[in-house]
């Protein structure tokens, strides 16, 4: 790799995204689906508790269509979308998901903001934040009557650390089987979204994120190499993931591009259906045209796999 990944936690939490896009349609089929968003009414219902686990309450916000639908693919039950923050797993919450949160309302789906266990002083190292959005699916499944949810139809969405938890979500199942009254439902996604996620930490080992990631993992590389790769998407590609759209900005100097190259090439290779767009932009996506794409592939993306 030509471009050392500097996972540093201060890098990513310095570069996070708000998603403070305005999607602004011009034409084509993707974009005149975005155009829905632009005016239709948000139910927002904010701290839903969704968990106490070690004492620490998990919270999430619930993103609803205000107006209901009688027909169509966004009709109830409707598909449903986590939204999963950065921040490079020490900082930052659910909060920062709210604009993306109203944009997915106001095109048909309910989106659910997570909030999970920081890694800070030492506490919550990893597979923490793993366990604690995949409880976040399992909750959303028991409670889709409630929200008017199929349960059938999550997917995920997530940036940078979060891209990395939302990759997982699509891969994986539930790893900590601890809560009888979720033991029977899944904590997989049927779709994923990553944007300028973290898919191979390995590479890191010998840089300076090495620190900072001997600490969240629990080990250094030489002593555990399997922890490493437990956290990493690319160790887990198989042909019975959910399909990737990834994007990743072409400027970006906290995750390189590479990392989502290599993923893709990974997915196509396993025959998972899977997408990798370029922007012309750095890891937080600023530039309006870069927000554009952001809004109008994401939901494309997500009419096609979750709604259509």
């Amino acid at each position: 790799m030509t471009k050392s990944m500097t996972l540093l936690s201060a890098a990513l939490c310095a570069s996070a995204l708000a998603f403070g896009f305005q999607a602004q349609p011009t034409g084509g089929s993707g974009e005149q689906a975005s155009a829905r968003a632009l005016f239709s009414p948000v139910k927002v219902e904010q701290d839903v508790l969704y968990a106490t686990v070690a004492g620490v309450a998990l919270h999430l916000d619930v993103y609803e269509p205000a107006t209901p639908e009688t027909a169509g693919p966004h009709a109830q039950p409707r598909p449903a979308v986590v939204l999963i923050h950065g921040g490079g797993w020490t900082s930052l919450d659910k909060s920062t998901m709210q604009t993306m949160g109203r944009f997915l309302a106001r095109s048909g789906f309910v989106g659910f903001a997570v909030d999970y266990r920081l890694f800070q002083k030492d506490e919550n190292r990893w597979p923490a934040q793993l366990d604690d959005v995949q409880r976040a699916v399992r909750w959303i499944r028991a409670n889709a009557g409630k929200y008017g949810v199929n349960p059938d139809r999550i997917g995920a969405f997530g940036h940078s650390a979060g891209a990395q938890l939302a990759a997982l979500l699509g891969m994986e199942d539930t790893r900590d089987n601890s809560d009888p009254a979720l033991a029977k439902y899944s904590s997989r996604v049927q779709a994923v979204v990553d944007v300028s996620g973290p898919a191979d930490l390995t590479v890191n080992r010998d840089t300076d994120g090495d620190a900072f990631l001997t600490h969240f993992l629990g080990a250094s590389y030489a002593k555990d190499p399997a922890a490493w790769r437990q956290a990493s998407p690319t160790f887990h590609v198989s042909k019975q993931d959910a399909p990737f759209l990834i994007m990743h900005g072409t400027h970006d100097e906290s995750v390189p591009l590479s990392q989502s190259e290599e993923l893709s090439q990974k997915l196509h290779s396993a025959g998972v259906p899977v997408s990798l767009i370029t922007v012309d932009d750095a890891h937080t996506f600023q530039t309006p045209e870069a927000r554009r794409q952001l809004a109008i592939q994401t939901l494309a993306f997500f009419d096609r796999y979750l709604a259509g």
